[in-house]
């Protein structure tokens, strides 16, 4: 019987490894489940990160976009300004230029008309002799 019973004994420590040896295995299992989730959730939020970084970048680069445009549509509305500025100096200077010339043809015109009353001055004079001297033969005979 104690033969039996150190059997018996033997065969429980066997019995009792053995079930300690499957929770450890179990237990390892769990650990590695465990740890493949832990990986998967660290890869799904490294893609999250990288998602976020995409989309921090696309923003990044619409406001760029956006800058450059608005930059180019203040240079376009100065360049507009610039050239009606331009176009209206331009204006002023060819109307300028037509008041001198109407100026200089009023100046030309009184001109005129004082040679005109000059000439006649002088006509009138020679006039006022040729009557002179009319008189002056009609005296003598």
């Amino acid at each position: 019987e104690l033969v039996l019973l150190v059997v018996l004994v033997e065969l429980l420590v066997v019995e009792v490894v053995v079930v300690l040896d499957v929770v450890v295995v179990e237990l390892v299992l769990l650990l590695l489940v465990v740890l493949l989730v832990e990986l998967v959730l660290l890869v799904v939020l490294v893609e999250l990160l990288v998602l976020v970084v995409v989309v921090v970048l696309v923003v990044v680069v619409v406001e760029l976009v956006l800058l450059v445009l608005e930059v180019l549509l203040v240079e376009l509305v100065l360049l507009v300004v610039v050239d009606v500025v331009v176009e209206l100096v331009l204006l002023v200077v060819v109307l300028d230029v037509l008041l001198v010339e109407l100026v200089l043809l009023v100046v030309l015109v009184e001109l005129l008309v004082v040679e005109v009353v000059v000439v006649l001055d002088v006509v009138v004079v020679e006039l006022v002799l040729l009557l002179l001297v009319v008189l002056l033969v009609e005296l003598v005979l």
